[in-house]
């Protein structure tokens, strides 16, 4: 009976002093059918010697490393390099500045796409994508909380109100990348956003959350780096329902972020 292969692409770009962190959290999962493609944009500053320093570590885990290095036209373009190189079964981002909380998420993530571990295996054999949870820590301190990200609320209507699950605990079915396409390059802060609205919204592809917490991921990303890229967040969202003929306003996108507040408020306070 074959092993389900997850296939995990990290986009880096002179990403020295966090990659080693990522790579380490690999290594460390308990799962050992991991494929895991590092797409360099180019780095500089020695990135590559980290991720060819690994080379032989993975091979002793049983695990695959591949790498390329060349310019690419952004992080999207670099996450579609990678998936398009990937072979698994399944595939899942996680980043260059992020590593995975614990070592059994892939054991996980696996666990809930191979139908002998469910009851229900006729389900099991139409899933599409799994999520989880996320949370974010403060650079210098890593083992500090400083927002939890729970998708355990996620439902396909308040997409329209800008929600998504947390798009590094996402793990899809390499064939559903192939059916629906992959990152809108056009889109430079949230083309996860749109395509999550393309998977999940519009093409109703099958989910499940996993209530476990997939990443650590460290604040300041492209994402998360105050009011000039929340602005930009919001008109690329409004360009995604429009691309998408997906019925959304202001208030409805705008409801999302008392919604951030709490989390920020709950995970400070807890």
């Amino acid at each position: 009976m074959n092993t389900l292969k997850i296939s995990i692409v990290t986009a880096c770009w002179n990403s020295a002093a966090t990659l080693e962190d990522t790579l380490r959290s690999v290594v460390g999962q308990t799962y050992g059918a991991i494929e895991h493609i590092v797409v360099d944009g180019g780095s500089t500053d020695g990135t590559m010697d980290i991720v060819r320093k690994y080379a032989d570590l993975y091979q002793s885990r049983g695990l695959e490393l591949k790498w390329i290095s060349e310019p690419d036209k952004g992080i999207y373009d670099a996450m579609n390099k990678g998936i398009g190189l990937a072979s698994g079964d399944v595939v899942g981002l996680l980043n260059s500045d992020d590593f995975f909380t614990s070592p059994t998420v892939m054991e996980r993530v696996a666990a809930e796409f191979d139908s002998r571990h469910s009851a229900d295996a006729s389900e099991n054999s139409k899933l599409d994508a799994v999520y989880g949870d996320i949370h974010y820590v403060s650079p210098n301190r890593l083992d500090k909380c400083v927002r939890y990200y729970s998708s355990k609320g996620f439902s396909r209507e308040k997409m329209r109100m800008g929600f998504m699950p947390a798009h590094p605990s996402f793990y899809c079915r390499r064939e559903i990348y192939r059916k629906f396409g992959l990152f809108d390059i056009s889109f430079k802060i949230a083309a996860d956003f749109e395509q999550l609205l393309r998977l999940i919204y519009i093409h109703r592809i099958n989910i499940r959350y996993i209530p476990m917490d997939f990443v650590t991921m460290r604040t300041g990303g492209a994402s998360s780096s105050g009011f000039s890229s929340h602005k930009r967040i919001y008109a690329e969202h409004m360009r995604a329902y429009k691309k998408n003929r997906v019925n959304s306003n202001f208030l409805l996108e705008s409801s999302r972020y008392l919604y951030k507040i709490f989390e920020v408020c709950r995970a400070n306070f807890s």
